[in-house]
């Protein structure tokens, strides 16, 4: 979701890109030798942690797998930064909210997960925070991205679209906050250069429900024939709990003057038209511009 983006959104960085398959160096960062030799091998200025166990549902069924990542594979990542002295970027999440409260959630507001997804990454930000003094937890919210690659909530409804479905339901009483991996990306690029560790919600501007999203990007597809049908989250049964309120206000940035992140519904078209349709059909593309012009 995020990795596809780091290579244009970090322009003018020297990158070494790890994956488990095809990349600079492949890496298992549950792996605390593998993770030393990359680092020994590379001696990083700044690690971009990105890898995760995102998968919420499995988290909650393998509690096991998602602590080995989250907590135990951010706790070697971040030893390798101690080691080489590298400042590290920590990609966390709004789970880590009981979702209780009827607003945003700030950089003040106390974690309190009810999920093992929530629940690991926020021990993967108290890891972080112990044992580095150079850091920055940057919390995110639903994430847009990965281009060709998204099976996430924009990438199936934009699909369904496309594919002819006249009919799509989405769900309409859980709020967060949408967040295009190229913004976040490109915040982080600027937040490195003010040397303001600490912790941060880096979200695109705005609240909004699955629904909201999904009539978004029909507008933005033209296809005004589709019906947007909101239903409740029992619609779709889930293993793991899912918190009504999940947006996050970017509460520090603002503060400090740094909230470049634009609000969510034009990232969310940024990305349909200059990212995941260009991937999908640079004809479709090509006549949605032309009927902006």
């Amino acid at each position: 979701m995020v990795g596809s983006h780091v290579a244009q959104a970090l322009v003018g960085y020297q990158l070494c890109m790890t994956d488990f398959v095809t990349a600079d160096a492949t890496l298992d960062i549950r792996d605390p030798a593998a993770v030393s030799d990359v680092f020994t091998d590379y001696v990083p200025d700044v690690v971009l942690h990105l890898a995760a166990a995102t998968d919420v549902d499995r988290c909650e069924q393998d509690p096991e797998w998602a602590y080995a990542v989250n907590a135990v594979g951010t706790q070697n990542v971040a030893l390798a930064c101690q080691t080489v002295g590298a400042l590290l970027v920590y990609i966390s999440t709004g789970n880590v909210f009981s979702g209780e409260k009827s607003e945003p959630y700030t950089e003040f507001d106390k974690p309190d997960p009810v999920n093992v997804y929530g629940a690991s990454k926020l021990a993967g930000e108290e890891i972080v925070s112990t044992l580095l003094n150079r850091y920055y937890i940057v919390r995110a919210g639903w994430m847009i991205g990965g281009g060709e690659k998204d099976k996430k909530f924009v990438g199936k409804i934009v699909r369904m679209i496309l594919e002819g479905k006249t009919k799509v339901k989405a769900v309409d009483d859980k709020f967060g906050s949408p967040t295009y991996a190229h913004d976040m990306l490109r915040g982080i690029s600027q937040l490195i250069d003010t040397g303001y560790y600490g912790l941060y919600h880096m979200a695109n501007v705005g609240v909004a429900t699955r629904y909201q999203i999904a009539c978004a990007i029909r507008d933005i597809l033209k296809h005004l024939d589709v019906e947007i049908e909101p239903v409740p989250s029992t619609h779709f049964p889930l293993p793991a709990p899912r918190i009504n309120m999940e947006a996050l206000d970017n509460y520090k940035l603002g503060l400090l003057g740094l909230n470049w992140m634009q609000p969510w519904h034009a990232a969310l078209k940024a990305y349909l038209l200059d990212n995941l349709l260009p991937s999908l059909s640079s004809s479709v593309t090509q006549e949605l511009r032309s009927e902006e012009q």
